[in-house]
Formats: structure tokens, C-alpha cells, sequence
């Protein structure tokens, strides 16, 4: 007879998340960090009871903005570059490291709570090791790195070249591969630097083998300001600095040119869909299923509170579904495709071995308690159409338990949100917004 594992979900109703949107019923067990078996009958020293709930891979984010998450509420009702200029820069100015500690300490928690177990995150141009700090204490996989900008702006949040490679290679050296955190390189985008950053970010980004990460074609009105500065159209002139290819991860691609998607899909560019941020900043709808048809490689995430208001992987889900059936019909983006964008697609993007439940991949798993918002249909539909966070019961990374009723292991909201109010009152205090 085997001997049991270390830890084994026993019963479940498992989503696997694969291209075929496959499930079963029986077990999964886990050993170190990755799956070890899947079948009925087996046992583990540690066994979570899953009579009833579903197994699912962790949610992977893959566009984040943890050091705003303490801006929510704070620059509604604007469009992106308005947005920017009068809201957000500033208040990325006015953080201090304990400030931006918090902001990442509220998203992480909102992330893990929610069944996130993996991001890709943007910070500012200051205090990045605070974010890193952050998500390394709570167990979430990270990847993340400095917003460079070597373009001065009405805020003042910038530096100069030299300044912005040294620091961000400085980051890669500490945070690159040490532990679950990793590394990406993170101009802002083409409006706030120069050819010569980006070119700096892709030369360093590969050569210490990171991701880079950057915002395209968001908005109307930065398209014509790219094409003003660069004469060209934004995706190209990135692929023109060498910033294309499967290690290139680009926010948003709403408004392409034909040539420009054809770019993405020939060389294998990825792109990050934000439904719920688009909307909310009146920028449009990406053509996801188009691209999607074409052979571009999509994921999902929330982007930042101020542009979207929560972290929620549930609410971009049902966006991202529900945003292309007036335009495509009722067929369009199905739930085991969305699921798959959340989950396999996202980890693909960041190299990770998840979004799948199947051995020998990272256990980074979410328990569903359906009966908490109870359907009787397909567990696809109900995860993407139906259920929000209050369905998590537990989250796992690494098989290590990460969160549980909402909150990441060991956080008190409590007290988290008085030390939120208390760092926002002096970043208000330094900005006057």
C-alpha cells in the first residue's frame, strides 16, 4: 500500500482548466510544491476536506498596479492620459516607503483572498522593494518591477536614464529569482520614455532572462501622441526597440492596426486584456476574440484600483465574457475559454508550470464553496458568470496555505484598514488630492 502523501484534497469536484475544460471528481495530492497524483482513494498526513467544493488552479493576474491600490476612489470619471496626469502621478509621488507598503499590503490581501496566487505588477518609480517585501511575507508569486520614466512630466515622477537602468538593474540583482519573486522589467509606457530606456530595458531584461512589461494602445489620444513623438504606430515602434516577442507582455492593445495584431501574433507578443479598467476609463473594448483567432497569446488582470476599484479575477472574468457577445453574438468567449485565460494563459505568460490541476505542476490552488452562492449547472459557468470571492474558502500556494475566509494567512483587516487610513491621510497630506 503507498504511503499516504503530505497532503492530499480529498473529494473534490475538480476543474483542471485545461484547452478541453475537463473535470472530475476524486483527489489531488500534493508533495513540496507541486502535484504528485490525482485519482480516488488516496491519503495524506494533511487532508482537506472538499465534499461539495470545487479544485481549481490559482487565478493569474497578469497586470497589476499594487502601489495603487490605496488610491481607490480617488480618480473616477477620467480618461487616461487626464487620469494620469492629475491623479495618479501625483499621488505615486507623494508615497513613502510605509504608504506604499500598505497599498501593496491591501492589494495582496484583496489578490490572495480573491484565489490570486500569482501577478504581474507595476510599481512606481520609488520604494519597489517595499512591494516585493510585502508579497514575499504573504506567499503570493510576484513578479514585478519599477515603473521607468525618463521623461519629465507634470508631476515630476521621473528620472534620468542613467538613474532609472541603475536602480532597476539594482532590483533585478536583489529580487530576480529569490523565492517566489521574480523580476520584470517595467517602463511605463512609450509617452514616458525615451528610445533609449526602452531599448536599455530589453537589452538588461534579457540578459538576466526577466519579462518586461509595458502599456500599448490603452487610449485613442495616446495613440496619436505615440505616433506624434515616434511617427509610428505604438506596437510597432516597441517592435522596432526590441521590445516584441514571447518575453514582452503588453497591457491593454485596444486600439491596433491590422499590421500591429498581425505583429503581436507573429511574434508571439502577449497581450494583457483589463475589461474592467477599459471600461471604466472610457478607452473601448479589445478585439480579444479576434485576436485571440489570429493566434495572440492573451491573459487577464484587474489593472489598478483607481482605474477599476477592485482586484477582483471573478468581476474581469464576467467582463471579459460578457463585453464581446454584443459585438460577436451570445457564442462569443465562452466560460471555459475566460476560465482559461485566467488561469493556463495567465501562467503561460509568466513561465509559470501552473494553471492546470495535473501532476507534476505548482499546487497553487483555490477551493470553491459553491453552496455559499449555489448553482446547479456547469461549474465553468458558474465560476465565471456567477460566483465573486465570497466563494473562496481556502488558497493555496505552493500547497502552503495562503488565505482563507477572504484574507490572506495572518491579516487582520481590521487593523490593516486603519493603517491604510492613516498612510493615505499623509500621502493627501504631501499631494493636495
Amino acid at each position: 500500500m503507498q504511503r499516504p502523501w503530505p497532503l492530499v484534497f480529498k473529494d473534490a469536484r475538480v476543474l483542471v482548466c485545461d484547452p478541453a475544460g475537463s473535470s472530475f471528481e476524486g483527489d489531488v495530492a500534493v508533495s513540496g510544491e507541486h502535484i504528485v497524483a490525482m485519482g480516488q482513494g488516496l491519503h495524506g498526513f494533511d487532508e482537506v476536506d472538499c465534499r461539495g467544493k470545487w479544485l481549481l488552479p490559482g487565478f493569474v493576474q497578469t497586470h497589476i498596479h499594487l502601489v495603487q491600490t490605496l488610491f481607490r476612489g480617488l480618480a473616477d470619471d477620467l480618461v487616461l492620459l487626464d487620469w494620469l496626469r492629475t491623479r495618479i502621478w501625483p499621488l505615486e509621488r507623494g508615497h513613502d516607503v510605509d504608504s506604499t507598503a500598505t497599498s501593496a499590503r491591501l492589494g495582496v490581501n484583496e489578490l490572495l483572498g480573491g484565489g490570486t496566487t500569482a501577478a504581474l505588477d507595476m510599481a512606481t518609480v520609488a520604494h519597489t522593494d517595499a512591494v516585493f517585501e510585502v508579497a514575499a511575507a504573504a506567499g503570493l508569486r510576484l513578479f514585478c518591477g519599477k515603473a521607468q520614466m525618463d521623461r519629465a512630466n507634470e508631476a515630476g515622477l521621473s528620472e534620468d536614464t542613467d538613474t532609472s537602468m541603475r536602480s532597476a538593474n539594482d532590483l533585478a540583482d536583489r529580487w530576480h529569482g529569490r523565492g517566489r519573486s521574480r523580476y520584470a522589467y517595467a517602463p511605463r509606457f512609450v509617452p514616458s520614455c525615451t528610445d533609449t530606456l526602452l531599448r536599455a530595458c530589453a537589452e538588461e531584461a534579457r540578459k538576466r532572462g526577466a519579462l518586461i512589461h509595458t502599456h500599448a494602445s490603452e487610449n485613442r489620444d495616446e495613440v496619436e501622441l505615440v505616433r506624434a513623438l515616434t511617427g509610428r504606430d505604438n506596437v510597432e515602434h516597441l517592435d522596432s526597440l526590441g521590445l516584441s516577442g514571447p518575453d514582452v507582455l503588453l497591457a491593454h492593445c485596444i486600439h491596433l492596426t491590422d499590421a500591429e495584431e498581425a505583429l503581436l501574433a507573429r511574434t508571439g507578443t502577449r497581450l494583457l486584456h483589463c475589461p474592467s479598467s477599459n471600461l471604466k476609463l472610457a478607452s473601448g473594448i479589445a478585439r480579444i476574440p479576434e485576436l485571440l483567432q489570429r493566434g495572440v497569446h492573451v491573459s487577464i488582470g484587474a489593472d489598478g484600483a483607481p482605474c477599476n476599484n477592485r482586484l477582483d479575477a471573478f468581476a474581469e472574468m464576467r467582463l471579459a465574457a460578457l463585453i464581446q457577445k454584443p459585438r460577436l453574438g451570445a457564442t462569443a468567449m465562452s466560460a471555459r475559454a475566460v476560465l482559461g485565460l485566467m488561469t493556463r494563459e495567465g501562467a503561460a505568460a509568466l513561465g509559470l508550470n501552473a494553471g492546470v490541476v495535473e501532476t507534476g505542476r505548482l499546487a497553487d490552488l483555490i477551493v470553491l464553496d459553491p453552496r455559499r452562492q449555489w448553482s446547479g449547472g456547469d461549474p465553468y459557468s458558474a465560476v465565471v458568470y456567477q460566483l465573486d470571492a465570497r466563494a473562496v474558502d481556502r488558497v493555496y500556494v505552493g500547497g502552503v496555505l495562503a488565505a482563507e475566509a477572504g484574507n490572506a494567512v495572518g491579516v487582520d483587516p481590521t487593523r490593516l484598514a486603519g493603517e491604510a487610513d492613516a498612510a493615505l491621510a499623509r500621502v493627501r497630506a504631501r499631494t493636495g488630492i
